[in-house]
C-alpha cells in the first residue's frame, strides 16, 4: 500500500527541502512574469526606447533557456545543495544590482548575470526534492511545490503593477533580495549536504548545442509572438538556427557516452508519453495565460491591476486541486489524474471561447475556478508519472529534459496564441500593434470585435489543449501495464542508486 496522505508532513528532511525549493521557486518564477508591466516606466525612467528596454526580459529569458540544460551536469558534478546555494546567492545580489542600476546598459547585463542565476533555482531544488521524496510519494510533493510555478504567471503582473504604481521600478528587484537572503539563511541550516561526483565529464559538443539551441528557438518565438508572425530573419532565422542546433543535439546526445540530456530515456514508453504531455500542457495552458489578462484590459476596459485580481479565482482552483491530485497520483498513477485534468481544462477553454464584451463576471469566475482546478489536476500528475519510471541516478539529466520540454513547450504556445490573436483582431479592425504588451486599452467601441477575437484565439487553445489527450491516454496504458507486471513498492522512502528503475504504484519500468 502506498503511505497515508498526510505522510510528507510528518517527513522533516522533506519539509524542510520542499520550504526550501518554494522560496527559490517564487523567486525565480516571479521574476519572469513581473517586469512586464514595468517596461514602460523603464523606457521613460532610463530614457530608452521601448525596443531597447525589451531586451531587459528578452535578456533574462535567453539567459534562463541556455542555463538550463546545464543543471543536471551541475547537480552530478558538484551536489545539488552546493550549486542550489550559488544559484541563490547569484540571483540575489544580481537583482540588488538590477535595482540599483544607473543607465539600461548596466539592467541588461545585470539581468543577463540575474537569468544564470534563477534559470538553475527551480530545477536543482527540484532534483533534491524528487531525490528525496522517493516514487511513493512524488504525487503530493510535486502537487506542493508546482503551486508558485502555476500562480506565478497570475499574480506577478498584478505585484509588478502595485509596486510600479506606489513605489517604483527598482523595487521590482529589490523585492527579490529579503527572499534570497531568507532562501540562503534557510538552506544552509536545514538542506542536507548532496552527493557530488566531481569526476563527471561536462559534454562540451550538447552543452554549446543544448543551451544556443535553446535560447535562439526561444527567441524566435518570443519575436514571433511579438510581431504577431515570422515577420522577417529576426523570428525565422533564429527560429529555424534553434531547431537545427536542438535536432543536432539530439543526434550528439544518441552517440554520447556521457549526454548532457540523456534523450535515450524518452524511448521508455512511461517516460516518454510524460513527457510529451508535459510539452503539450506547457504550450496550451502556459501559452493561454497571457490571453486572459488581454482579454480584461482589451475588450472589458479594466486596469493591469484590476485584470490580476480577475484571475485569483483561477489560483484559487489550482491550490485547491494540487494537493488532491498528488494524493490520487500517489495511489493510482499519474495517466488517470492527468486526462481529467485535460478533458476539464478542453472543456472550461472552450467556456471562454464564448465569451463577450459583457459576458458575467460571475459566469467568468466560476469557469475560470473551474480551468484551475483542471490546470491543477493535469500538469503536476504527468511530471510525477514521468518520474516514477526513474532509477535515483537518473533523476538529475530526466529533471533538465522535463524543464527544458516544459520551457519551450511555453514559449511555442505563447508564441502561436500570440499570433492567432494579433490577426483576428486586425481582421475585425482591431490594430493590436503586433504583440501582447503593444496596448493596453481600447476605446470602448472596440470591445466588442476585440471580444470577438479572444473568443477565436481561445477556440485554438482549445483544440491545442486536446492534442495532450493522446500522450495522457498513452501514458495510463503503459502505467496500467506496468502494474500487472510489476507489485507496487512498499517502501516510502527515496529511490535506491543502483541505476535499476524504480516501480512506484501507477508507474512504468
Amino acid at each position: 500500500m502506498s503511505a497515508p496522505p498526510s505522510s510528507i508532513l510528518r517527513d522533516r528532511a522533506l519539509m524542510t527541502i520542499a520550504a526550501v525549493v518554494v522560496v527559490g521557486a517564487i523567486m525565480s518564477i516571479l521574476d519572469t512574469t513581473i517586469i512586464n508591466v514595468a517596461l514602460r516606466d523603464l523606457s521613460g525612467e532610463l530614457d530608452t526606447p521601448l525596443s531597447t528596454v525589451q531586451w531587459v526580459a528578452t535578456g533574462y529569458m535567453l539567459a534562463l533557456a541556455a542555463v538550463i540544460p546545464l543543471t543536471g551536469w551541475a547537480s552530478e558534478r558538484f551536489g545539488g545543495r552546493r550549486v542550489w546555494l550559488a544559484a541563490v546567492a547569484l540571483f540575489t545580489v544580481t537583482s540588488a544590482a538590477c535595482g540599483a542600476a544607473q543607465n539600461v546598459e548596466q539592467l541588461i547585463v545585470m539581468r543577463l548575470l540575474q537569468g544564470v542565476g534563477g534559470g538553475m533555482i527551480m530545477p536543482i531544488g527540484q532534483i533534491m526534492l524528487v531525490q528525496q521524496a522517493g516514487p511513493q510519494r512524488m504525487g503530493r510533493v510535486m502537487g506542493f511545490v508546482a503551486i508558485p510555478m502555476l500562480l506565478a504567471p497570475i499574480f506577478g503582473p498584478t505585484l509588478g503593477g502595485l509596486i510600479v504604481d506606489h513605489l517604483s521600478w527598482r523595487w521590482i528587484f529589490f523585492v527579490n533580495v529579503p527572499f534570497g537572503i531568507a532562501g540562503l539563511v534557510l538552506a544552509m541550516r536545514v538542506l542536507p549536504r548532496t552527493e557530488s561526483r566531481p569526476g563527471t565529464p561536462l559534454d562540451w559538443p550538447g552543452t554549446v548545442l543544448a543551451s544556443v539551441g535553446a535560447a535562439a528557438l526561444v527567441f524566435g518565438l518570443t519575436e514571433t509572438g511579438e510581431r504577431g508572425g515570422f515577420d522577417g530573419a529576426i523570428t525565422w532565422g533564429p527560429t529555424a538556427g534553434g531547431l537545427v542546433l536542438v535536432t543536432l543535439f539530439v543526434l550528439h546526445s544518441l552517440r554520447s557516452p556521457h549526454p548532457l540530456i540523456d534523450v535515450r530515456l524518452f524511448a521508455r514508453p512511461g517516460f516518454g508519453s510524460a513527457g510529451a504531455t508535459t510539452f503539450v500542457l506547457g504550450g496550451a495552458m502556459f501559452g493561454s495565460m497571457i490571453l486572459l489578462p488581454l482579454y480584461f484590459q482589451l475588450a472589458r476596459g479594466e486596469s493591469a491591476t484590476d485584470a490580476g485580481l480577475m484571475l485569483m479565482s483561477q489560483g484559487l482552483g489550482m491550490a485547491i486541486a494540487m494537493p488532491l491530485s498528488g494524493v490520487i497520483t500517489d495511489r493510482i498513477g499519474g495517466g488517470v489524474p492527468t486526462i481529467i485534468g485535460v478533458v476539464g481544462l478542453v472543456v472550461t477553454t472552450l467556456g471562454l471561447a464564448t465569451v463577450s464584451d459583457d459576458t458575467s463576471y460571475v459566469w467568468l469566475n466560476a469557469v475560470l475556478l473551474a480551468r484551475g482546478f483542471a490546470i491543477g489536476m493535469s500538469m503536476m500528475p504527468s511530471m510525477a508519472a514521468a518520474y516514477a519510471t526513474l532509477a535515483h541516478a537518473e533523476i538529475p539529466r530526466a529533471t533538465t529534459s522535463l524543464t527544458v520540454l516544459q520551457r519551450v513547450g511555453g514559449a511555442i504556445g505563447t508564441a502561436l496564441f500570440t499570433v492567432v490573436l494579433t490577426r483576428a483582431m486586425a481582421g475585425r479592425g482591431v490594430e493590436a500593434g503586433g504583440g501582447e504588451g503593444a496596448m493596453t486599452t481600447l476605446p470602448e467601441a472596440l470591445h466588442a470585435p476585440a471580444a470577438d477575437a479572444f473568443a477565436h484565439t481561445f477556440l485554438v487553445s482549445t483544440l491545442a489543449t486536446a492534442v495532450a489527450l493522446v500522450p495522457a491516454v498513452i501514458l495510463t496504458v503503459v502505467e496500467r501495464r506496468a502494474r500487472r507486471r510489476t507489485p507496487p513498492a512498499e517502501a516510502d522512502g527515496p529511490p535506491t542508486d543502483d541505476g535499476a528503475p524504480v516501480a512506484a504504484v501507477g508507474g512504468a519500468s
